[in-house]
């Protein structure tokens, strides 16, 4: 099996304004979206190294973590480096959206937009999460707002591959 993916547009960072740029051929695709207040988007974590994909296992950077599978994390070293994230949609203007929680960096490859629609993309019943994750998001995202970069989360990879070799 071979599969094509093909970047539909990218990210333009500047200062703490993000827009999602749709490349021109795919204007007319962008017609009613700002009927929406939220998007779901599928994006290529393009400063993921080749040789870093193959990871399997990783140590999160907070006390009291265990040592992961990379499924059940959200970390960008992974066979496939692709990101799935849900913004809100401030304005379209052209082929332009500004657009607020976007966790990707400048000139990030987008592959592609959904509308998101909660009937459809909100999981049905109560979600369950590990007692170490919630203590992650009480104390990192309610006290103080924290984002990692790429950067960051590449420099945890390489520390973790340097440990299994030595």
């Amino acid at each position: 099996m071979n599969l094509t993916v093909k970047p539909i547009g990218h990210v333009e960072r500047n200062g703490h304004e993000t827009r999602i740029v749709i490349h021109d051929e795919y204007r007319e695709a962008l017609d009613f979206i700002e009927h929406f207040t939220h998007l779901i988007v599928i994006y290529w974590l393009h400063k993921v190294p080749e040789h870093e994909r193959n990871t399997v296992k990783v140590k999160p950077p907070f006390k009291n973590v265990p040592t992961l599978g990379i499924f059940a994390t959200r970390f960008p070293a992974r066979p496939n480096p692709l990101g799935l994230t849900t913004v809100r949609l401030i304005s379209k203007q052209g082929n332009s959206l500004l657009v607020e929680e976007l966790d990707a960096d400048h000139q990030t490859p987008i592959l592609d937009l959904k509308p998101y629609i909660p009937l459809y993309d909100r999981p049905k019943g109560r979600a369950k999460l590990p007692n170490w994750v919630k203590r992650h998001i009480k104390h990192h995202h309610n006290s103080h707002p924290h984002h990692h970069t790429i950067e960051e989360l590449l420099a945890t990879v390489k520390r973790i591959h340097k440990n299994k070799t030595s």
